[in-house]
């Protein structure tokens, strides 16, 4: 079934599909949330906030419609709104990505000054993402980690896509900045990939 064919017949009182819907997005969303907590150091929340998403989702599915958005941008919209609502009882209005105990693995051929290397360029990296501005920041995490269309982020975070292209841009640009300072090449999709959820 399609998610618009389950949203209907939960909606017409078929409440036990409503697991179906959430073991599609569960995975994804949990992801997002957890980035989205790791500059707070709230990462234990993740489940709690996801759970909270979903119970919202369900609480409102009555009043969504698909003309307005598909559902999963509606979810990650919520998903997003619960995250900053946290953080801002947390006083921790800045979203950033924090220095995690992970260190990337370097294939086993790799030199250690190359594993040295390729693990402060990741370091770097995740400091440049710290200091973008919030939306930007939500911008790149949808698009590099969630790999989102512009229109899917423009609806979530309530932007044109034009807007969204240009968050985009300002943001790779902040990281291409300050990896420059450190480094003569800019950051990589790798990079990004890298210091994903796992």
């Amino acid at each position: 079934m399609t998610d618009s064919q389950l949203i209907r017949e939960i909606k017409d009182g078929n409440v036990d599909l409503y697991s179906t819907l959430m073991s599609r997005y569960q995975k994804k969303i949990l992801s997002f949330i957890y980035q989205m907590l790791r500059s707070a150091k709230l990462e234990l929340l993740a489940e709690d906030l996801c759970s909270e998403t979903f119970y919202k989702a369900y609480r409102s599915l009555h009043s969504f419609r698909e003309v307005d958005a598909s559902f999963s941008t509606w979810l990650y919209t919520i998903a997003r709104n619960t995250v900053l609502s946290e953080l801002r009882k947390n006083k921790a209005t800045q979203l950033s990505l924090d220095d995690t105990t992970y260190i990337p693995a370097a294939p086993a051929e790799a030199a250690p000054e190359q594993t040295l290397l390729r693990n402060e360029k990741v370091t770097m990296v995740r400091e440049a993402i710290n200091n973008l501005p919030e939306k930007q920041r939500s911008a790149l995490i949808l698009r590099e980690y969630d790999g989102m269309d512009y229109q899917e982020i423009a609806n979530i975070l309530g932007q044109t896509v034009s807007a969204v292209k240009s968050l985009l841009f300002r943001a790779r640009a902040s990281v291409k900045t300050q990896m420059e300072s450190y480094y003569n090449e800019p950051a990589t999709i790798q990079d990004y990939e890298e210091l994903k959820y796992r």
